[in-house]
């Protein structure tokens, strides 16, 4: 068996992009919540860690999403599908919103969370949500698909 056949680029990169995909919203979803633990408190600490938690999920979802790419490539099936299509445009807003986010953060004291970053975090989260259901439904409409093959 060669090395670039389907079968084996879809043994070797599914696996790993599947890893990767829940750390980006893990770590999206803790920046909402430690902007709202910042916008209660006020303590700065929350700020920093939303930041971090910023930075940390764009940085998973490039690799995800390259890992994603290389796959999707590999995989010439899945590149007719338009919900596909969607599903990617919807990661790349997702990582998009959240590097806004990301620059809205970098900013000093209240104004930096305060009511902007919080909306661009509460925003990142929906979009994140619904993109992974999006993936989920594409998920399943290709495993029926090759059961009935």
């Amino acid at each position: 068996m060669s090395l670039t056949s389907a079968s084996t680029a879809m043994t070797v990169t599914t696996p790993v992009h599947s890893l990767l995909v829940p750390f980006p919203a893990v770590c999206f979803t803790l920046a909402l919540l430690t902007d709202i633990a910042f916008w209660q408190t006020g303590h700065i600490m929350w700020q920093n860690f939303s930041a971090w938690l910023l930075f940390a999920g764009i940085a998973f979802g490039v690799i995800s999403g390259l890992v994603g790419i290389v796959e999707f490539l590999l995989r010439s099936d899945r590149r007719a599908r338009g919900s596909v299509w969607l599903h990617v445009v919807g990661y790349v807003l997702v990582l998009g919103l959240a590097f806004v986010n990301n620059l809205v953060h970098a900013g000093d004291g209240w104004t930096a969370v305060v009511p902007y970053g919080l909306i661009l975090s509460a925003a990142t989260v929906l979009l994140t949500i619904l993109v992974a259901l999006l993936g989920r439904a594409v998920l399943h409409r290709t495993q029926t698909r090759s059961e009935r093959s």
